[in-house]
């Protein structure tokens, strides 16, 4: 078992990649009395296009496999497994995204026999005609709810204005059409595709003894049968690097406008050590840019053009990343301008100093040392970096390595005038 101490942080992760592939990483955290394991496949909504085990040939499965197959490993035969852990006396969920799928539980006691119904049904799967065409209904019925959800909509809508090709345009959930097509025999092959444990990992924090627990999976896995590991083919179409949609305006039922700048990064095929990097980079720009202490912020906040719902953030994945600055506002155009302008005078004249590097730098450092006393914080965030070859607990160092034109060279990748999009939610009549 490997031991790696993060001195800088106090802590000592401790890792092992066991005989079938699965990789398992245990994070003791002294004082807390609460243990938080994750399950998770790096197998998300995009993977919508790949090579099936065993076969040769590309398939193109049904949009919102994933999420319906994530609902599916909850109904087994003896009855839901909800019930196990509640049981136990634990709290489980679940969650698709669009590169992973995670199944997780908390509890503060039988910490090893919800350990083991973790494992137990996500290696477990049992699908039948008559539960996938009952699971169709529910799924609709989801469907239709955050169809109907005007800050979901404009989240996803901003999305599929900036991507033309790449499936991350896609809903995670599919269509009520799209699910319909998901039967049986497509889950079973999407299981057996994505579900190998050399295609996930097991991230254990908080009350646990890394050694007990560490040999308690092991057994586990053992004593389960697996095929042998292959590389899995994905295939993504060719997307272009400017947005597909400048403007996009929708009709919803709701009581202010609702507002979403999009910018499409061009620079997606980074791992490790750059991707990280070009991460923290774009979010320390757009907290020069578009924090609160800002130019921007002052501007907009006193010409009310924002409110309390005011958000700036950036996503980063390979072959797909996005900054978003979105509010409510009763003048979209005007608040369109203003961050227009913020960009434009940037590329035109670089005016980010040193003084406002190492202020963005030290906010960042503090909300990431704050962040470590969540454990499902911790949980989540390093199965998303692993995943991408990269370490959650290199955040400090690369955030203290960071230099000017680390920054710019990061603001190049989301500044194209070309690359942005605008949505907006109007308050209109109710969509069918």
């Amino acid at each position: 078992m490997e031991k790696i101490s993060f001195d800088n942080l106090q802590e000592t992760l401790f890792h092992e990649k066991l005989d079938n592939g699965l990789s398992v990483y245990i994070l003791p955290k002294r004082g807390f009395s609460k243990t938080y394991v994750t399950f998770t496949t790096k197998y998300g909504s995009i993977d919508r296009t790949f090579i099936p085990r065993g076969k040769k040939d590309f398939v193109t499965v049904p949009d919102g496999i994933a999420h319906f197959l994530e609902h599916k490993m909850f109904d087994k035969k003896e009855g839901d497994v909800f019930q196990k852990f509640g049981v136990l006396g634990a709290s489980a969920n679940a969650f698709t995204s669009f590169t992973r799928t995670s199944y997780l539980f908390s509890t503060t006691e039988n910490l090893y026999e919800n350990t083991k119904v973790l494992l137990d049904f996500v290696q477990e799967p049992y699908f039948t005609k008559e539960k996938v065409e009952k699971e169709k209904g529910i799924i609709a019925q989801e469907i239709t709810m955050y169809d109907d959800n005007p800050d979901w909509r404009n989240y996803f809508g901003t999305i599929e204005s900036l991507y033309k090709e790449h499936p991350v345009r896609i809903d995670i959930a599919g269509t009520i059409e799209t699910i319909e097509e998901i039967t049986a025999e497509h889950l079973y092959e999407c299981y057996e595709t994505f579900y190998h444990p050399s295609n996930m990992a097991v991230f254990v924090i908080g009350a646990v003894d890394p050694e007990e627990m560490m040999n308690f999976i092991k057994e586990d896995q053992k004593g389960k049968e697996f095929s042998e590991p292959e590389e899995i083919t994905r295939e993504f179409p060719k997307e272009p690097l400017e947005a597909t949609t400048e403007k996009t305006v929708l009709e919803m039922d709701v009581q202010r406008p609702k507002f979403n700048f999009g910018m499409k990064c061009n620079r997606t095929d980074l791992k490790g050590d750059e991707m990280i990097r070009q991460d923290l980079a774009v979010h320390l720009v757009l907290d020069i840019l578009f924090g609160r202490t800002s130019e921007f912020y002052t501007k907009a906040y006193n010409d009310n053009l924002i409110d309390e719902t005011y958000n700036y953030d950036f996503t980063l994945e390979k072959g797909f990343g996005f900054a978003m600055v979105e509010s409510d506002t009763e003048n979209p155009t005007d608040l369109e301008a203003v961050i227009r302008k913020t960009l434009s005078s940037q590329v035109e004249n670089w005016t980010v100093t040193e003084a406002d590097l190492e202020r963005a730098r030290k906010r960042r450092i503090g909300q990431f040392m704050r962040s470590l006393n969540s454990i499902e914080f911790i949980s989540n965030q390093f199965t998303t970096y692993n995943f991408n070859d990269m370490n959650l607990f290199d955040v400090v160092p690369t955030l203290e390595k960071m230099t000017i034109d680390h920054l710019k060279d990061a603001f190049s990748t989301i500044s194209d005038l070309n690359s942005h999009t605008v949505m907006t939610i109007v308050p209109g009549a109710k969509e069918n």
